[in-house]
């Protein structure tokens, strides 16, 4: 019995080689394609041949790719970031040439949101958040954008606008109208003005002599 379940195995593997063997030889030629771009090549993508063994092969940076293969033959394209895809040649193949431009769709995982913070535990979070320095509300801006210091900090830094010239020029005229009649002094006519030219004069006169005196040595 065990004789005959085993020449029936060996029949049944010869039967199955002979048909793999009739099936005629084809050389597998293409180019790996983005579906989503079809000028965009994929590289280096595997082509594992699932009928014969799973042989592997791979295309190459171009997306190109060529091999023998067996009609009907089942080819399974696979690359990471990409869905597989699975091309099967066709039988009666003309010209024993197969060329196919093999498109392969991009795979888009969405992985779930991590969020990273700078505190190691709660009670240090804890800390932190109690010192934290809350920014001023609307009405605490008005007020310090108002205060003495802020204004007299801003009058400062600030450039006159056209209306605080245009009173100064009023001041001015108002000023020169009201002592357009008085009496100007003379300030030649004042003692304490000649007092401080004669002053200035002996004061030059000592420097000079000071200057010569250091010159002569």
């Amino acid at each position: 019995m065990k004789h005959i379940i085993g020449i029936l195995f060996l029949l049944i593997t010869a039967t199955a080689f002979a048909q793999k063997q009739d099936k005629p030889l084809v050389q597998f030629t293409g180019i790996v394609h983005n579906a989503d771009s079809d000028k965009a090549v994929v590289p280096y993508v595997n082509i594992t041949n699932v009928a014969t063994h799973k042989t592997v092969y791979a295309s190459n940076y171009q997306g190109y790719f060529s091999f023998v293969a067996h009609e009907q033959d089942t080819l399974q394209f696979t690359c990471i970031g990409y869905a597989a895809t699975t091309v099967v040649i066709p039988a009666n193949v003309t010209g024993k040439s197969y060329t196919i431009q093999v498109m392969i769709k991009p795979m888009i995982i969405n992985l779930p949101t991590f969020h990273v913070f700078p505190w190691a535990t709660t009670d240090e979070f804890k800390k932190d958040f109690l010192a934290m320095k809350i920014a001023d509300d609307d009405l605490e801006i008005a007020k310090k954008n108002v205060s003495r210091t802020s204004i007299v900090a801003l009058i400062s830094t600030l450039p006159r606008d056209g209306q605080e010239i245009q009173d100064g020029n009023y001041q001015y005229l108002n000023s020169n109208i009201e002592n357009s009649h008085s009496i100007t002094p003379n300030p030649l006519l004042n003692p304490l003005a000649w007092g401080s030219l004669i002053n200035q004069i002996s004061q030059g006169d000592k420097s000079r002599q000071t200057d010569d005196s250091g010159s002569s040595n």
